[in-house]
């Protein structure tokens, strides 16, 4: 019985990373082109976070398929780390930016370190399978 709830956790994980932080990605970026209020500092901060969360979202979407073109990476290839240490490096700032702008209400409020957090995860994640 304990194997499989690792296995449940392990496949919610999965859809969590997978599909519920790129959806909250696109979720956002609707959020925010529809946004009504004025731009404040919070929401700068949070925008940045955003971006820089997005930015890291498109590192792992272009390496994913870089590494498909080229059949795939050798283990510990310096280029798969280097891409690793910018995704962490990313995933981090925005993690900075998207907690400063979370301190009033915004558009990105939650959707900047929630995404920031998540790609994160997913970094450390991929760092740990190789």
């Amino acid at each position: 019985m304990h194997r499989v709830a690792e296995l449940t956790v392990l496949v919610l994980f999965a859809i969590g990373i997978y599909l519920a932080v790129p959806a909250a990605m696109i979720l956002g970026w609707v959020r925010w082109i529809r946004r009504r209020q004025p731009l404040t500092l919070s929401s700068i901060l949070s925008l940045i976070g955003f971006t820089l969360a997005s930015a890291s979202g498109l590192l792992s979407i272009s390496s994913v398929l870089y590494a498909q073109t080229i059949g795939g990476f050798p283990y510990y290839d310096p280029s798969l780390l280097r891409i690793y240490r910018w995704g962490v490096l990313l995933s981090l700032a925005a993690i900075v930016f998207a907690i400063s702008g979370a301190w009033r209400p915004g558009p990105l409020r939650w959707y900047a370190p929630t995404c920031a957090a998540g790609m994160l995860v997913f970094w450390f994640m991929s760092a740990s399978d190789e």
